[in-house]
């Protein structure tokens, strides 16, 4: 029953919900189909769409009318713009009509060429402004990276805020970012370039080699005396760097200094470790490196050694005395042993091939000799079990080139002689060796055994540095032997002045940029090197607190051409300049006479008029200006300085005179350089110069209307003649005046006229409120004169600023015309 009376209720609700519908309700009950609806929503629009009501044109009328605006004028301006004749193309015309069709052309052909000069200045424009970035990058770049070539104390040594050397120019004195070492080669350099000037030859080579024998270590010593015997060879030709790799008479020369070092280096162990033992060595006879090599084998028991031939020379085996003379370089010697071997036929041989070897130029057996040499010792000597028998046949015939004799050739140094010593210089037809035998070595194939077979790893070059440099500059590898050396932190000094000194000698293979890598590989070439880099980056840790011994390291760099073709020597003062802020000691310093008192770059006789002009030219291209301006000054191009100066007192004649300010820096700058050349004859124009002191006398006028002096402000202004303020003149007279103005003064006009303006308006107050004291009477006849003649010139000036063909900042007249509506 319950359930039942359940849904009677729900049944008695329904019901009732339908009732209220129907009775219920502000809105009738709808009854519409789809179309229907559509119809009247249609319906609906047309009477909301249409034109506005009338009230909405008269509540914007009022709305804008109150801010100024005429809607009527302003309608009618806008329905009379018509863009067609810029935006439409240009209606046809029938072929007969010529005139027109005419017209139609010249049109078309103005509007197609606006369109592309339009497009081609953005083009430019894009592509002016990426080259500017990329170059700045590169600059940017470089120098990031010549900062981050390595940790160490010298990334340390350099003053990062040249600020503090400016607030303190007596911070640095005394103290230097050079060490001894540094400090003494630095001194040479000083005196080989005052050689280079006064036309006397200066050996960089022998002069660096004399003073490494006082540095401590004594391994630096070592390596330059390396190089002083590398480079102790005839006269070689000024492009000799090109054909290292080419050239087979270059190669000889310089191997057979390579051959000659390491013979007297070991003649030199032979003698200390003979001396250092003289009765064991038993030393004794003719001095000379015979009874040396004997006395050193007596401490060696070389008689004791297995399997040694054909018996002893005093005692001592006679192989061992031939090889180890020859490995001291001397042949005479090694042939005295081996005559008194003449009992053994292979000695016998021996003698007449040697004593052919030692009358060769070049030290090579003839083709015949060497081909018979070598059918001998592939019959004979790969059965021959004594090791200096074997070493000594290998060094006369060439052969073999593959066998290092590790039993007599124990230390590096043998085995770079023995390398030298089997080198082929002569690889075409009808050489020593037939072509595909492969039993022969080059220089070339050396080379490239050693640096990249090899390599650092190899001979451990970052524990023995010292040794793995000479073995590149042995092999004649200038440039990889220093790129190493640089790369080791504690040698970077001494690294770059082995590249000085082979750079005076013109031995280096310089990169095409100074932008690439320290070390540029080179297919089947000498490798590059960037020595400017090198120098440039050596210069940075003491640049700033020695100027004067960077100037000496950067005129090596004189003739060298930078990324934007640029003479290295005077991109490198412009940005020594730059970060030191050393002017004066540099280049010098024009006295209050006019003359220039000489600076450092003086020395090297050369056009220091351009190598200044040419600084003052990088610091306004970075937009240091004010340097611009100096170092323009300096180098005598006046006009220069007038029309700098001129673009920046224009930007700031209108500023207040606050201390210590770019306004205030400026005018003392400005000041001086008037004075002086008012009294001294200069070679600027007569416009920039008449543009400069027009707008000196209108920071004058400025100075006095912000410290609110009127009266000489506005005298100021009558004797400029800029502004129609003085009886007689008209505004049509100033506004022919003001088209004759640079334009460096015509946009002080805007602040100008606003100034005047502002001056005869407190004026105009001033007189307005003045009233007389008690008991005297009233003039109100002159008062009104006086404020009629100030209105006269606002109007004036109102007059003026509307004729000049000059586009004024928006709220300019309207400040103008406020004012004089205030005084009207």
């Amino acid at each position: 029953m319950s359930k039942n009376q359940s849904l009677a209720d729900l049944l008695q609700q329904a019901q009732q919900l339908t009732t209220d519908l129907q009775t219920g309700g502000e809105l009738p009950r709808v009854h519409r189909n789809l179309q229907q609806i559509a119809e009247a929503g249609q319906r609906l629009l047309e009477k909301t769409s249409g034109f506005p009501d009338e009230s909405v044109d008269v509540k914007a009328s009022i709305l804008l009318g109150s801010r100024g605006f005429d809607v009527p004028k302003l309608t009618q301006k806008l329905d009379s713009l018509n863009a067609a004749k810029t935006l439409e193309p240009i209606e046809p015309v029938v072929e007969t009509d010529i005139e027109g069709f005419l017209r139609n052309e010249h049109e078309n052909t103005l509007v197609t060429v606006i369109e592309q000069s339009r497009r081609l200045t953005f083009d430019e424009a894009e592509r002016h402004l990426w080259r500017s970035m990329e170059g700045e990058w590169q600059l940017e770049k470089e120098r990031i990276l010549n900062s981050l070539l390595g940790p160490g104390p010298d990334l340390m040594e350099v003053p990062s805020e040249p600020e503090v050397r400016r607030s303190s120019p007596l911070s640095l004195q005394g103290r230097s970012a050079l060490d001894a070492v540094g400090m003494a080669y630095a001194r040479e350099v000083y005196v080989r370039n005052e050689s280079v000037l006064d036309g006397h030859p200066h050996s960089l080579v022998t002069a660096f080699y004399d003073i490494s024998r006082n540095f401590v270590d004594k391994n630096i010593a070592e390596c330059w005396t390396l190089v002083k015997t590398l480079l102790d060879v005839p006269i070689l030709p000024p492009d000799a760097y090109k054909h290292r790799s080419s050239s087979p008479s270059i190669q000889q020369q310089f191997v057979a200094q390579s051959r000659s070092y390491l013979e007297t280096r070991y003649r030199t162990y032979i003698q200390e470790t003979v001396y250092g033992s003289l009765s064991l060595a038993q030393l004794g006879g003719v001095p000379g490196t015979y009874q040396l090599v004997r006395s050193y084998l007596n401490l060696k028991q070389a008689a004791m050694i297995p399997d040694l031939e054909d018996g002893l020379v005093d005692d001592q085996p006679v192989w061992a005395m031939v090889f180890y003379c020859m490995r001291c370089g001397n042949l005479d010697d090694a042939l005295t042993a081996v005559s008194k071997a003449s009992a053994a036929p292979s000695c016998v041989e021996l003698a007449h091939c040697l004593q052919e070897y030692k009358n060769s130029d070049n030290l090579r057996l003839s083709p015949s000799s060497e081909a018979k040499f070598q059918v001998s010792y592939k019959r004979l000597m790969k059965s021959c079990k004594d090791p200096f028998k074997r070493a000594v046949h290998c060094v006369l015939g060439h052969c073999d080139v593959m066998n290092n004799h590790p039993d007599v050739c124990v230390k590096t140094d043998d085995y770079m002689w023995l390398k030298l010593c089997q080198l082929n210089f002569d690889t075409t037809k009808g050489s020593h060796h037939s072509p595909g035998t492969g039993d022969q070595l080059t220089l070339t194939q050396l080379q490239h055994q050693l640096l990249e077979e090899y390599g650092e790893e190899h001979f451990n070059a970052h524990q023995q540095p010292y040794l793995y440099f000479q073995v590149l500059m042995l092999t004649i590898q200038f440039e990889a032997a220093i790129d190493f050396m640089w790369r080791v932190q504690q040698l970077k000094t001494h690294a770059v002045h082995f590249a000085i000194a082979l750079y005076d000698q013109n031995l280096l293979n310089l990169t095409n940029s100074t932008q690439a890598q320290i070390l540029v590989s080179v297919p089947e070439g000498v490798h590059q090197l960037n020595f400017p880099r090198m120098v440039i980056g050596y210069t940075r840790r003491f640049a700033l607190t020695d100027p004067r011994e960077a100037l000496q390291y950067f005129y090596l760099l004189k003739g060298l051409r930078g990324p934007h073709s640029e003479d290295l020597f005077s991109s490198c003062i412009s940005d020594l300049v730059t970060e030191s802020r050393e002017f004066e000691m540099l280049l010098g310093k024009v006295e209050d006479d006019g003359t220039r008192k000489p600076g450092c770059v003086d020395k090297f006789k050369d056009d220091t008029q351009d190598v200044i002009e040419f600084v003052a030219t990088k610091a306004e291209q970075k937009g240091l200006y004010e340097d611009a301006i100096r170092l323009y000054d300096l180098a005598k191009k006046h006009n220069k300085v007038l029309e700098i100066l001129n673009r920046l007192l224009s930007q700031v004649v209108s500023s207040p005179c606050v201390p210590h300010t770019d306004r205030d820096r400026l005018q003392s700058l400005a000041v001086h350089i008037a004075e002086r050349y008012r009294s001294h004859p200069h070679t600027a124009s007569g416009r920039a110069s008449h543009t400069f002191f027009l707008l000196l006398d209108t920071m004058q006028f400025f100075d006095h209307y912000h410290a609110k002096r009127w009266n000489e402000a506005l005298e100021v202004m009558k004797q400029l003649r800029l502004l129609p303020l003085q009886p007689g003149e008209t505004v049509e007279q100033k506004v022919t005046a003001f088209q004759a103005y640079d334009d460096e003064v015509r946009q002080c006009f805007p602040d100008i006229l606003l100034a005047a303006m502002s001056i005869l308006y407190n004026e105009y107050k001033q007189t307005s409120y003045s009233t007389p004291r008690p008991g005297t009477p009233r003039q109100d006849g002159g008062q009104e004169a006086r404020k009629n003649h100030l209105r006269q010139l606002a109007r004036a000036l109102i007059t003026f600023a509307g004729m000049i063909p000059y586009q004024m900042p928006g709220d300019t007249n309207a400040r103008l015309v406020q004012m004089d509506v205030l005084m009207g």
